[in-house]
């Protein structure tokens, strides 16, 4: 390799090398695939957290069996409702407080759970 030739393959290297870190870390979103977590009855469970203009988990990536009940913890400090783009659609409504829902997905395929009145994407729920 000639002199004028190593200091560009060098480049290419380091460059080479953080696109590929690059890829190793978050989308951007906050998102991360991860289990629920499951309560003392063994049904999986996601705490959503609602306070002021935020919530909790934002964007998460779940991975849900088909047709296993999965339990939403909601803790907020008013009211609101949650959008499950599932199919049907599915609207939870909660109140100020610590509520309990249980949902069902039948359809394998990914699935968005919605704060619509935030505007903010709460959950990405992938069922196998």
């Amino acid at each position: 390799m000639s002199r004028s030739a190593r200091p560009l393959a060098a480049l290419v290297a380091v460059l080479a090398l953080a696109l590929a870190l690059t890829g190793c870390g978050s989308n951007g979103s906050g998102s991360k695939d991860s289990t629920p977590i499951k309560d003392s009855s063994g049904t999986p469970t996601v705490d959503i957290t609602f306070k002021g203009d935020s919530v909790t988990p934002q964007g998460e990536s779940l991975k849900v069996k088909a047709g296993d009940p999965l339990k939403l913890h909601i803790t907020a400090d008013k009211g609101g409702e949650i959008h499950v783009h599932s199919s049907p659609e599915q609207h939870i409504e909660y109140a100020a407080g610590t509520t309990d829902k249980t949902l069902k997905l039948d359809q394998p395929g990914v699935v968005d759970v919605e704060s619509h009145s935030l505007d903010k994407l709460i959950l990405q729920l992938q069922v196998r």
